[in-house]
């Protein structure tokens, strides 16, 4: 009988491609403090500093992920996302997707 031999290799992807979702989770919630979003929409995404401001906490990640784009992009102008403008040249995409995922973990 020969010794089986399992290579490390295959291993490591398998376990880097199940953490994946568990990593960026942790990155959104850092950016959520570093790219300073708790600062508007309140450290638990419901207790913004104005009225006027969403309650992000719980939100569906794509429509996130599509409002910070649309913002930063130009192409969503109205209501308060030019006080948004101003910080989402910050954030990148891989960062905003990070940020919409652990938005959408956030209890409402």
């Amino acid at each position: 009988n020969k010794p089986v031999i399992i290579s490390a290799v295959p291993m490591a992807a398998l376990l880097l491609a199940m953490s994946q979702g568990v990593a960026q989770a942790a990155d959104g919630a850092q950016l959520y403090k570093t790219k300073t979003c708790f600062t508007c929409h309140g450290q638990d995404g419901k207790t913004p500093i104005m009225p006027g401001y969403p309650k992000i906490a719980g939100q569906d990640k794509d429509y996130s992920l599509q409002q910070m784009k649309d913002i930063k992009s130009g192409d969503r102008s109205n209501g308060q996302s030019a006080a948004m403008q101003g910080v989402m040249h910050l954030v990148n995409d891989e960062e905003m997707q990070a940020l919409a995922e652990y938005i959408a973990t956030m209890a409402p």
